[in-house]
């Protein structure tokens, strides 16, 4: 296991604006996942594109303050910076209206991105980005070159086909998916089964992945790793939006994956995060180590 100063992630996709009836919020689940990652300490380069526009200046201006490595952030004058309208219910449950074409689907690979990818010791990255061909076909190669491949299976309906969301997962290494994520994919591929645990074992045997996750919300999750289940229950906070908590959720768990805890603590870990960030306002709130584990202890 290497140092954990010295692991590197790429995380490859949207970075935009998420706008609230009343507000709005830098965001973008691969972003999201970005910078998680690098507050956890894990140094984190993102992949995308933004517009020549007040938008993509800010996002550009919003990466460095949080030292996000922006090298590969391209920048596009004939396309806008991503917009995604958020509509949240009374459950605090978010629908999200995504502004097409955007900058971030004409992501174009280049030398510096290719050796950014290879060097790296995990690259995430998720099925969103694959709507328009440009940015899937550098996906698709960069894909060739990670070492250690993490989907975000994040579906968006209609921005996404079962044959495409196939390809993804067979190339992936870890798989992350929704409890509702699970039950539609199963059933798209096939799956003769009913209960939780089968459709996992049928996704990992299908795709040929050796761990795959899957969120529940407030009841927590479930890690399917080398042919064993881990579970937690979730922890309880009073929820103010889900807003980028299974994100946070995901970066929190391949980090501590990497640093070589076991699969258990790891998810226990990753679900204390997904609680805070739901208990909190927007994608990314400041939350320390110190927090987190403090949150984990009074839960117990």
């Amino acid at each position: 296991m290497k140092n954990k100063k010295e692991l590197k992630a790429v995380c490859f996709g949207e970075v935009l604006w998420d706008v609230f009836p009343t507000h709005k919020k830098i965001g973008g689940a691969p972003l999201n996942v970005a910078l998680r990652m690098n507050s956890l300490g894990i140094a984190t380069t993102m992949i995308s594109r933004v517009g020549t526009d007040s938008n993509g200046d800010a996002i550009i201006s919003f990466l460095k303050e949080n030292d996000i490595n922006i090298d590969e952030v391209q920048t596009a004058e004939e396309y806008k910076t991503g917009v995604v309208n958020v509509m949240i219910n009374e459950k605090g449950n978010a629908s999200y209206d995504i502004a097409y074409p955007s900058a971030w689907d004409k992501i174009e690979l280049n030398k510096t991105i290719k050796e950014k990818v290879s060097k790296s010791d995990v690259f995430v990255f998720g099925s969103l980005a694959c709507r328009d061909e440009v940015s899937r076909s550098s996906l698709y190669s960069l894909l060739d070159l990670a070492k250690f491949k993490v989907l975000d299976a994040n579906l968006r309906a209609p921005y996404y086909t079962v044959e495409v969301l196939f390809e993804l997962m067979q190339k992936a290494n870890f798989i992350k998916l929704n409890d509702e994520e699970l039950k539609e994919i199963s059933k798209k591929l096939g799956s003769p089964y009913n209960s939780f645990e089968q459709n996992i074992k049928f996704i990992a045997e299908k795709t040929g992945s050796k761990q795959v996750c899957v969120t529940k919300g407030e009841f927590g999750a479930v890690l399917y790793c080398n042919e064993k289940f881990y579970y937690n229950s979730g922890y309880f906070i009073k929820v103010v939006d889900t807003v980028g908590a299974g994100d946070s959720f995901l970066a929190s768990l391949i980090l501590r994956l990497l640093r070589g805890k076991s699969p258990q603590k790891a998810l226990n870990y990753a679900c204390a995060v997904g609680a805070l960030v739901a208990g909190q306002e927007g994608a990314n709130p400041k939350i320390s180590d110190a927090e987190i584990k403090n949150f984990m202890m009074t839960k117990k």
